[in-house]
Formats: structure tokens, sequence, C-alpha cells
């Protein structure tokens, strides 16, 4: 196993990043023609497989959930990163970018990841087990900070619209920032045992048989190279995102769905991690990421988003609209009948993408 690792390290794995990279450094911030365009969707779509690749070598050297709580950090930073530069050069038409991409994220981590990670494992083995104790947690969690950061400014009336006054984005970004880091220290310290893989019996499976784990410097190459493939995802994504805007203006979409789509784009790399994950018989660890993905979404965005409001014009809108709340509603309570037993079938799974499909052609068609 240590062999075929270091010999897909010295090939695509880590040549297809750097050109990516490099790729990103001769066209940011310029206006790309379309086969430039092409070329990086190309490269966008090579550093995702990639990205995938060093994440999993390097979940197999630090174990669960340390593996996926990586993945899904290294991957909601950079988006982070992302949605604050759109914001500084996207002027009005990015005021409700961090809302629409964050909304895309915990839409399509929480029915999307989660539903398509219950049917493959269910179909693997008719019934998916996971922990209920630690997913019940987090998801609960979820819909806490979903709820503070992105249903409460649109009641709140110390601003008009849907937004937050200076004090209450403060205590949104405070509470968000708190309760994952509460979330971490839970999921990687004091209860560990709840985020790992469980057989059918319940019995934790803390150790992969079979596979040698692989070198410490083979995983540090591994997770340089991981951020490298991620730094060229979302910039990249970032290059391209023009090109989107103008499809989605000339075929009449709403601006909203420029945020999902980036949110697709960059949860790429958790979303293949995840599907291969179940069709290990490793449901649990695909559910880390899902729910994991969606609380960094908010836990770290808000928090960054409010101390780059110090210098961003304009106003920040941050609430959802009537239908986007009943979307959110109907996923937090069909995820909570969902996640309670501790076993799903495809029934779940399917309910869970069907809500997915709902959101998404409501975002195309609201």
């Amino acid at each position: 196993m240590a062999v075929s690792i270091r010999t897909c390290l010295t090939r695509w794995t880590v040549s297809v990043p750097l050109v990516a990279t490099a790729a990103l450094a001769l066209t940011w911030g310029r206006e790309l023609p379309s086969a430039v365009v092409v070329v990086a969707a190309l490269l966008l779509g090579g550093a995702v497989l990639a990205a995938v690749h060093h994440a999993e070598v390097v979940a197999h050297k630090v174990g669960e959930p340390y593996g996926s709580l990586v993945l899904a950090v290294a991957v909601t930073i950079i988006e982070v990163a992302l949605i604050v530069t759109l914001m500084i050069s996207g002027g009005e038409k990015t005021q409700a970018l961090a809302r629409d991409t964050v909304f895309a994220a915990v839409m399509i981590t929480c029915n999307g990841l989660l539903g398509i990670s219950l049917l493959v494992g269910a179909l693997r083995r008719h019934v998916s087990v996971f922990n209920a104790e630690g997913t019940g947690g987090a998801f609960a969690t979820v819909a806490t900070l979903a709820t503070l950061s992105l249903v409460l400014p649109s009641f709140t009336t110390s601003r008009p619209g849907p937004q937050f006054s200076p004090a209450q984005l403060t205590f949104a970004a405070v509470a968000s920032l708190s309760l994952y880091a509460l979330f971490v220290t839970v999921q990687t310290r004091r209860h560990r045992d709840y985020f790992l893989p469980i057989t059918s019996s319940g019995k934790v499976i803390d150790v992969e048989e079979h596979l040698d784990p692989p070198t410490t410097r083979t995983a540090l190459i591994s997770l340089g190279a991981l951020m490298v493939a991620l730094i060229a995802v979302v910039g990249l994504a970032k290059g391209v995102s023009p090109a989107i805007e103008s499809g989605v203006a000339s075929i009449g979409l709403p601006q909203a769905v420029v945020g999902v789509v980036i949110a697709l784009l960059v949860l790429l790399p958790e979303t293949i991690a995840a599907v291969r994950a179940a069709a290990r018989d490793r449901v649990q660890t695909s559910l880390n990421l899902a729910v994991g993905s969606a609380m960094a979404s908010i836990g770290l965005t808000i928090p960054a988003i409010a101390i780059a409001m110090i210098w961003l014009e304009g106003p920040l809108l941050l609430g959802l609209g009537g239908t986007q709340m009943i979307l959110l509603a109907l996923t937090v309570a069909v995820g909570t009948l969902t996640i309670v037993p501790g076993r799903a079938n495809v029934l779940q799974g399917g309910v869970h993408l069907a809500l997915l499909a709902a959101f998404l052609f409501l975002a195309a068609s609201p």
C-alpha cells in the first residue's frame, strides 16, 4: 500500500495541482476567453480528484475523525477566502453571496452528501449503520448555527431588510465560532468514539484492517499537495465564476444560482470522498464529512465575513427568504428522523436527495 501511494505521489496527483496552480497564477484577475475557461475547468476537475486522493492519504495516516476534519476545515477556509474575494470585487450584486453560498453548502451537505452516502451504504449491505450519538449532536449544532446565522436576520428589527446590526453580527460570529470549537473538542478529544465507523452490531472500528498506513513523509507530502490542490480548486472556481455569472444571466436565472454553483464546485472533493467512504462500508466517515462540512461552512464563514465587514462597504444580507426557510426546516426535521435511529435504508437516502433536487430546482425557478 505504501509503495502504491508513493508511486501515485510522483505522478498526476502531484503534477496536476502544480499545473493547476500555475494556471491560476497566470490567469488571476484577468478576463478569460472561452478556450481558457474550458482548460481551467478541466484543470479544476483534475485538482478536485487529486485533492480527494491526498485527503484519503492524510485520513489514513491520522485516522478518524481527524481525517474528515482536515478535509472539511481546509475546504471551508479556502471557501471563505473565495467568498470574501468575490465580495470585495463584486459590488452590490455580491451583498447576498455569503448567504447564498453558505445556505447552498448546508443544503448540499445535509441533503446531497448525506443522502448519497446513505444510499450507497444501503445498496452495499441493505442498511447503513452509523453512530447516532455523534452524528445527532453534530446535526443539532448545524441546525442551531443555521438558525442563528441565516434565519434570525429575517426577523430582527434593528436594521431594515434581512441583515444584522453590527452588535448582532458580532454575537452571531462569536456564537458560531464557539459552537464550532466546542464541536471539534468533542469530536477529537472527549467523545472521539462517537465519530468512528461501527459495524452492524455496533462495534467501533478504530483501525482499518489489511491496510498499512502511509509513512509520515508520504502523509506530509500529501498534506502539502492537498492544500495546493484546494487553493487551485477555489482559485480556478473564482476564475471561471465570471463565465458562470454571464451564463446564469444569459439564460435568465436568479443571481442566487451563482452561489449554488460555487458551492457545488468547492464541495466536489468532499462529495467524492464521502461516496468512496460509503462504498467501503464506512458510512460514519461519510456523515462526518457531510455534517462536519456544513458546520464548518457556517462556523468559519460567518466570523470571517463579520471581520471582513469592517472594511467592506454596503449591507450584508444574511436572512433567508420564506421558501428557503421552509426547505431548511424540512431538512432539519427529516435529518433528525434519519439520524436518531442510527440506521437508514435507501428510502432515507432517496428522501434527502429529493430535498436537494427541490432546492436546486427552486434556486433556478423561485
